[in-house]
C-alpha cells in the first residue's frame, strides 16, 4: 500500500432517492493498492457507494474522487474503474474469449494486443481451458472467474467488486476467496469489496468499512473490528458476540463466545465466575461445542466450549477482562437476550 494519494477518496458524498437518504455525507479515503470492504446489512448504504464510486449512480451532492480527479459527472467508461457484479452480467451469445475481450474491442485495441492481454487475463483466473466455451456451460466459479478475467483485462486502476461470491456454494466461496487475496496480492491494484458476510470481510480484507444507516460506524483492520468494536452494533454485526447488562446497570457488556470460560458451579465461587448460568441447550459444532445458558434475570449468554457441560446444569461463567468490551450507558437492546427471552 502507499502512504501517498489515495487511489479512491470521497468528500461529503450523500445520495438520496426522493425523501430516502442512502448515503449521508460520507467521507472515505482508499490507499493506492488496499483490498477495502464495505460491509453492513441490507439498505446500509454499501453498494451504493461502490456504485457511485464506478459511475452507476451519481451523488447528491458531494465529490468522488479516482487517483485525484473528480469523477462524479465522469461517464463509467471513461474512469480508471471497472466492476464485477454479484450476477456476472456476461454476454450469453459470446464465448467466454469473446465475453472477456470485449471492453478492449470497445476501447479499440489493436487484436495483437487483445490476443495478448486476454490470453493473460485467462490464464491468471485459471479459465483459459474454458476460452470457446458459452456462460450457460460454465459452473458458477466458471462464470465468476469469467467476469474477473474482463473486469481485470482493461487494466483498471481500482477494482469494484459487488458480493462477487454471493451466488456459490460454501465451499466454492471459500476457494475463491483465497484466489481473490492472490491475486490482489499479485496484481497490486485497489480492491473495493462489498459483502454483507462477515467471515468474508474477515479473512480478504486490509481494512473493513462498517456501514449502517447510510454511514460509516466504524472502520479499521480486521482485528481491530473483531476485538474492538466502536459500537453494540458492531460488535453484534461483526462475528458472533453475547452482548448483556449486569443487573441493575445501563451499561452494555460485548464478550465473543470463543472468550468465555466455564466450569462446574460450586458450593464457593469466592468470586472467580462474572456470572452462574443454567445450562439450556448443547450444539455440536465440529471443533468446538456452542452452549447457551441462562442468567438468573433471564439474560442469555451463549459460550463455546471444548467439552460439552451436562444439559440442565449449573455452570460457573467467567472471562478476563481484556476480552469484554463496555458500552457505557448504551440503550440499544441486547439481541440475543432479547430474543431468547421471547422464544
Amino acid at each position: 500500500m502507499s502512504s501517498g494519494e489515495p487511489d479512491v477518496e470521497l468528500r461529503a458524498v450523500t445520495k438520496r432517492y426522493g425523501a430516502a437518504v442512502a448515503v449521508q455525507s460520507l467521507d472515505l479515503s482508499i490507499a493506492k493498492g488496499e483490498f477495502v470492504t464495505l460491509l453492513g446489512p441490507s439498505g446500509c448504504g454499501k453498494t451504493t457507494t461502490l456504485r457511485m464510486i464506478g459511475g452507476f449512480e451519481e451523488p447528491t451532492s458531494g465529490e468522488v474522487f479516482v487517483t485525484g480527479r473528480p469523477v462524479s459527472r465522469t461517464p463509467k467508461r471513461d474512469r480508471q474503474t471497472r466492476m464485477v457484479f454479484q450476477s456476472y452480467a456476461l454476454f450469453p451469445h459470446m464465448t467466454v474469449l469473446q465475453n472477456v475481450a470485449y471492453g478492449l474491442r470497445m476501447q479499440g485495441v489493436a487484436r495483437p494486443e487483445i490476443v495478448r492481454r486476454v490470453g493473460a487475463a485467462l490464464e491468471m483466473t485459471g479459465i483459459a481451458a474454458k476460452a470457446s466455451a458459452f456462460p450457460r456451460d460454465l459452473s458458477g466459479g466458471q462464470q465468476q472467474r469469467t467476469a474477473l478475467a474482463r473486469a481485470l483485462v482493461t487494466r483498471p486502476t481500482v477494482l469494484l467488486l459487488d458480493e462477487p461470491l454471493g451466488a456459490l456454494d460454501l465451499k466454492m466461496r471459500r476457494r475463491l476467496q483465497a484466489e481473490l487475496k492472490t491475486l490482489h496480492r499479485e496484481l497490486g491494484i485497489t480492491f473495493v469489496y462489498v459483502t454483507h458476510d462477515q467471515e468474508e470481510a474477515l479473512a480478504l480484507s486490509d481494512r473493513i468499512v462498517v456501514m449502517h444507516n447510510g454511514e460509516i460506524e466504524q472502520q479499521g483492520t480486521p482485528a481491530a473490528i473483531y476485538c474492538h468494536p466502536a459500537s453494540a452494533f458492531v460488535a453484534d454485526f461483526v462475528g458472533e458476540t453475547n452482548l448483556f447488562r449486569r443487573a441493575g446497570s445501563r451499561d452494555l457488556i460485548a464478550i465473543r463466545p470463543e472468550r468465555i470460560a466455564l466450569q462446574p458451579a460450586s458450593a464457593d465461587v469466592s468470586g472467580r465466575a462474572e456470572a452462574i448460568g443454567r445450562v439450556t441447550a448443547v450444539t455440536f459444532l465440529g471443533p468446538f461445542t456452542r452452549v447457551t445458558l441462562r442468567l438468573a434475570d433471564g439474560q442469555t449468554l451463549r459460550a463455546d466450549a471444548a467439552e460439552a457441560p451436562i444439559l440442565g446444569s449449573e455452570v460457573e461463567i467467567s472471562w478476563a477482562a481484556a476480552d469484554a468490551v463496555l458500552f457505557e450507558n448504551d440503550m440499544s437492546n441486547p439481541p440475543f437476550a432479547q430474543q431468547d427471552a421471547n422464544a
